[in-house]
């Protein structure tokens, strides 16, 4: 054991907290900010935007129900922004139903930055939350660490949007974490490809292509992962690829991640040789990168005041306390690559799925991590089980909760009240006004 004393600077003192740049970091940043908070946000990266930049997630899921679009307020800013800067796919549809919508990371870099830039938020990329200081259930700092040191922060509302609800569960908040025996949904390492003939692979589709029985036959594979979510359009010749599961992977242990991330880009060169011998359209492909983060799906999910759950995703649950809908499948994929858990994963992705115009509600009391005064939760580390967490963790749902969070925080700190405690409909009206999808409030 190391003893570890010294004192920090407080460099940062402010009414709002944000630990985390992606979706659910940025909407909780700049929807506090537009509440008149002062506000920091840091991000370990060097960009914002989480697994749809640094990770390259080729393709956001529905932002929109068929009827109605749910990520309303900052995440159809996110969405009208980045069709303004050219950044989705030139097969994407504006008005497609479910508001489906590829992702030119470069472009989404730049969306996000400015934003971010326009609101006067302070901020700090290249920048790690290291320790949580509480006592009696409130958080009284957090230490950060840049290239110029460690310091502290203290803030009247801290919000986790680490995704892997790192604030929440250093500070004490209870929490779940996988299955029942503890396993979590397999990892991905995305990837950026070049050389890709797009008008030779929508005549394959259209044929009904499958490819990937014969290539397990043949050993193309050193493990027979079922599952391929597969390559998106994402430029003229380019594609983003969801593919390769780094299974047995858990995204709170550096070493874990270690190990995923160095076999997930071994990994690829199977994949480039699957593709280039069996697919059509792909002959030519050049892998260009790979991504700086690991795609992890699933990690903690911080116990809060109500945990939603499948029975709310089949009754399309509305709460008095809503601050969002979605409408997002059960998409669980599998933590082992067996035909078991494939069939599985199929299984769940067919039966718990809503019809057009149909949603679920999401209640405030999902944000407030049980035992924590004045630490919110927004993004996939809410509290919900382990099925409803598969269908609110994608990036249209991460603005929702973010959003909700960044308005709640922005009113606890201003009225100095617990998170537990603050009048839910005065939040309702705020996220009305930025936006929001709120037909029950």
């Amino acid at each position: 054991m190391v003893t570890y004393s010294r004192e920090l600077p407080v460099r940062h003192q402010v009414d709002v907290f944000v630990a985390g740049g992606g979706p659910a970091g940025i909407a909780a940043a700049l929807a506090a900010a537009r509440q008149g908070a002062s506000v920091l946000l840091i991000e370990g990266t060097g960009c914002f935007g989480g697994m749809g930049t640094v990770g390259m997630v080729p393709a956001f899921m529905q932002f929109a129900d068929g009827v109605n679009f749910l990520a309303g307020g900052i995440g159809r800013e996110v969405y009208d922004r980045l069709w303004e800067a050219k950044g989705a796919s030139p097969d994407d549809r504006y008005d497609d139903p479910l508001r489906h919508l590829s992702i030119h990371a470069e472009t989404l870099k730049r969306v996000y930055d400015q934003m971010v830039v326009e609101s006067g938020i302070t901020y700090a990329l290249m920048t790690q939350m290291v320790d949580v200081i509480a006592a009696d259930g409130a958080v009284e700092a957090v230490v950060c660490a840049g290239k110029s040191g460690p310091y502290a922060v203290r803030a009247g509302i801290y919000v986790d949007a680490t995704g892997d609800g790192d604030l929440a569960a250093w500070a004490g908040a209870p929490y779940e974490k996988g299955d029942d025996r503890g396993k979590m949904m397999a990892g991905t390492l995305c990837s950026l490809w070049a050389n890709v003939d797009w008008t030779a692979i929508r005549a394959a589709m259209q044929r009904g292509e499958d490819e990937l029985p014969r290539a397990f036959a043949d050993g193309v594979f050193s493990v027979p992962d079922r599952h391929l979510p597969g390559m998106w359009r994402v430029g003229q010749t380019l594609a983003g690829g969801n593919l390769g599961h780094t299974f047995g992977v858990d995204g709170t242990d550096e070493r874990s991640l270690t190990e995923a991330l160095v076999y997930g880009r071994q990994l690829m060169t199977e994949y480039e040789l699957f593709y280039r011998r069996y697919m059509t359209g792909y002959s030519e492909i050049e892998l260009a990168a790979t991504g700086a983060l690991l795609g992890i799906r699933e990690t903690r999910r911080i116990v809060g005041d109500y945990q939603l759950n499948l029975a709310d995703f089949q009754a399309r649950a509305v709460f008095p306390d809503e601050i969002g809908r979605y409408s997002y499948p059960v998409d669980i994929h599998a933590s082992d690559p067996s035909a078991e858990a494939f069939d599985k994963l199929m299984e769940g992705l067919h039966s718990f799925r809503l019809g057009i115009g149909e949603s679920y509600g999401i209640p405030y009391r999902t944000l407030t991590p049980k035992g924590l005064s004045n630490v919110l939760v927004a993004g996939r580390c809410i509290s919900a089980d382990r099925p409803l967490q598969g269908s609110v963790r994608v990036m249209p749902g991460c603005y929702i909760t973010g959003q909700a969070a960044g308005v709640a925080a922005a009113l606890a700190s201003s009225m100095d009240q617990d998170v537990h405690e603050i009048e839910v409909s005065e939040v309702q009206g705020r996220l009305k006004e930025l936006g929001a999808y709120l037909p029950n409030a």
